[in-house]
C-alpha cells in the first residue's frame, strides 16, 4: 500500500510539472540581422579598410602608425533601424577587446540602444556591459516584452575599440527595416575633427559622446574623426575630409593635441585646405579647453591660453582674407570645469559632454539647417 501511495504521489507530481511546463510560454528564437543590411550612419567615407573604421584605406601609408590604429575605433558610428520585435539585442565582434584605467568599459567597448519616442526625442533604453568571449564576441538582449508596434531604434558602436561585425537581434518573425530616413536626417552631415575628447573620452556609455548628443539634438549625421592623441592637423586629413561630398559643416577641434608652435604653424594651412576645396561649407574652429588643474598649475595656466591665442591668430588671418563661412568658438564653459566636468582633469565625464554639446548646438543649428 505504501509503495502504491508513493507511485501515485510521484505520478501526481510529474503531472503537475508537465502541466506547468505546458503552461509556460515558449520563447521564440531570435534572428540576427547584419547592420550592413540596415542603415549605418555617421561614417565619412565608404572606402575604409574595415566596415566600421573611420578614415579611408588609402591613408594607411600616409599617416603615422598611431593615427591609423586609433582611427580603427568605431567612435560615433551607429546603426538605425525600425522593428516590431518584442525583443531587441545586439551581437558584435570587437577588434581588440581593450581596456583603459580611466574610462568605463561600457563607453569604451559597449553599445547603447536608443528609441525614438512620440515627442520627437531619442531616449536611452539600455547599455550592454561588454564581456567578450575568446573570439572577442559580445552579446546582449537590451529589452524584452515590448509591444509589437513598429518603433524606431538606434545602436551606438564602441568609442575606443573597433568593431569587425555587428548584428541586431530581433524576434525570428519580426519585421526589421532601415527605419525612417528623416530621423537622423541623411541629407545633413557635420564632419567633426579633433582629439581624444571629440572621440568620446571618457564617456560612461557610447551615446554620451558629444558628437552623438549633437547628432540627436540637431537630427543630422555627425562624422566623428576624433583621433586620440593624433588630432594634429595633418594636411592629408584635411584633404581627405574635403572629399566628403555631402559634408554640410566642418567642426575643427585640434588644439588639445597640438603644441603652441603647431597651433601657430599648422592651423592656417589645414583650414585653408578645407576652404579652397569646399568654399561653400561653413567651418567652425573650436578653442581648446582650459583644464581644471590649470587653475592651480601655473605653467599650464599660462601655456594653454597661449595655444588658443596662436590658434585664434590664424583664424583672424583667414577671416581677414575671406570672412565668409568661418566661425570661432571660445573655450569658455566648454567642458564644465567649474562643476566636475572631467574624469582626470582633461577628459570629459557625461556632464562634461553635456556642457560641450550645450555650448555647440546653438552655434551649429543655424549653420546646418
Amino acid at each position: 500500500m505504501k509503495t502504491l501511495k508513493r507511485i501515485l504521489a510521484a505520478t501526481a507530481a510529474a503531472m503537475c510539472v508537465s502541466a506547468a511546463l505546458a503552461a509556460a510560454p515558449v520563447e521564440k528564437p531570435l534572428k540576427y540581422v547584419d547592420a550592413q543590411e540596415l542603415r549605418v550612419i555617421n561614417k565619412g567615407w565608404d572606402n575604409t579598410l574595415g566596415k566600421y573604421t573611420r578614415i579611408p584605406a588609402y591613408l594607411r601609408d600616409s599617416v603615422r602608425k598611431e593615427l591609423w590604429e586609433r582611427a580603427q575605433c568605431s567612435a560615433g558610428i551607429a546603426v538605425r533601424f525600425a522593428t516590431n520585435s518584442s525583443r531587441i539585442g545586439v551581437k558584435y565582434k570587437l577588434l581588440w577587446d581593450t581596456h583603459m584605467l580611466h574610462m568605463a568599459d561600457t563607453g569604451l567597448k559597449g553599445t547603447d540602444l536608443y528609441i525614438h519616442e512620440g515627442d520627437s526625442a531619442w531616449r536611452h533604453v539600455n547599455t550592454n556591459r561588454p564581456k567578450a568571449d575568446s573570439l572577442k564576441m559580445c552579446e546582449k538582449i537590451y529589452v524584452e516584452h515590448l509591444d509589437t508596434a513598429m518603433k524606431e531604434f538606434m545602436i551606438y558602436f564602441p568609442l575606443y575599440d573597433g568593431v569587425q561585425d555587428l548584428w541586431v537581434a530581433v524576434d525570428s518573425g519580426a519585421v526589421i527595416t532601415p527605419g525612417n530616413p528623416r530621423l537622423i536626417r541623411d541629407d545633413k552631415k557635420i564632419v567633426a575633427y579633433g582629439t581624444s575628447i571629440l572621440q568620446g573620452g571618457c564617456a560612461s556609455r557610447t551615446g554620451m559622446a558629444a558628437t552623438n548628443i549633437i547628432s540627436r539634438e540637431l537630427n543630422c549625421e555627425v562624422v566623428n574623426i576624433g583621433i586620440s592623441g593624433e588630432g594634429k592637423m595633418d594636411n592629408c586629413m584635411a584633404r581627405a575630409m574635403a572629399q566628403i561630398k555631402d559634408a554640410d559643416l566642418f567642426l575643427i577641434d585640434p588644439v588639445p593635441n597640438c603644441t603652441e608652435m603647431m597651433c601657430d604653424t599648422l592651423t592656417y594651412g589645414f583650414i585653408n585646405t578645407l576652404r579652397k576645396a569646399r568654399p561653400d561649407v561653413p567651418i567652425v574652429m573650436l578653442e581648446g579647453p582650459i583644464y581644471p588643474y590649470a587653475r592651480y598649475d601655473a605653467s599650464m595656466g599660462n601655456y594653454l591660453p597661449r595655444k588658443n591665442a596662436a590658434f585664434r591668430r590664424n583664424y583672424e588671418r583667414l577671416k581677414a582674407e575671406n570672412p565668409a563661412n568661418l566661425y570661432y568658438v571660445t573655450s569658455e564653459g566648454l567642458d564644465g570645469a567649474e562643476d566636475d566636468g572631467t574624469v582626470d582633469g582633461i577628459h570629459l565625464t557625461d556632464l562634461g559632454f553635456r556642457h560641450y554639446a550645450d555650448k555647440l548646438v546653438p552655434i551649429l543649428a543655424p549653420l546646418i539647417n
